[in-house]
């Protein structure tokens, strides 16, 4: 027995914590290019460019995984997969878009193979959120359409 009228399923709780990763992501570096004698250091987070698609469908995520507690005991339409579905493609093409950007103004340059991660962890964050909210989405397909 559980004390709350709506209880999360598997599917939402993926789509939250993706929500969580690509708002952080986003916030977070993407890209950092320089830092060594005699050349300035660069760097761009995921608010720069097509990026803020990402930061802004993490945000409408947890908004709607948030949407049922706000509007009571009357089911909505938006609150189906299929939304889901499409803020996870959009994401996918803001975040594609954005790399591309970011590939062809050179902000990919690493001297180890070990700054690959470190200089962009909100790069890898931001995708490890999108990569959730498509599954959560594909989860939710699974569940029963009357919760």
């Amino acid at each position: 027995m559980t004390l709350h009228r709506r209880p999360l399923g598997r599917g939402r709780w993926m789509a939250a914590l993706g929500g969580v990763l690509m708002v952080v992501g986003s916030v977070l570096p993407w890209w950092h290019v320089g830092g060594t004698p005699g050349i300035t250091a660069e760097s761009g987070n995921g608010l720069a460019g097509s990026g803020i698609l990402v930061f802004l469908v993490g945000i409408a995520t947890l908004a709607l995984v948030a949407l049922p507690y706000a509007a009571g005991d009357r089911p909505l339409g938006l609150d189906r997969w299929l939304t889901f579905a499409i803020l996870a493609v959009a994401g996918w093409i803001g975040f594609a878009w954005r790399v591309v950007e970011l590939l062809m103004a050179g902000a990919f340059q690493f001297t180890t193979p070990a700054e690959v991660l470190t200089n962009g962890p909100g790069l890898w964050l931001a995708a490890i959120g999108l990569a959730l909210l498509s599954r959560a989405a594909y989860v939710m397909t699974r569940e029963s359409a009357y919760r």
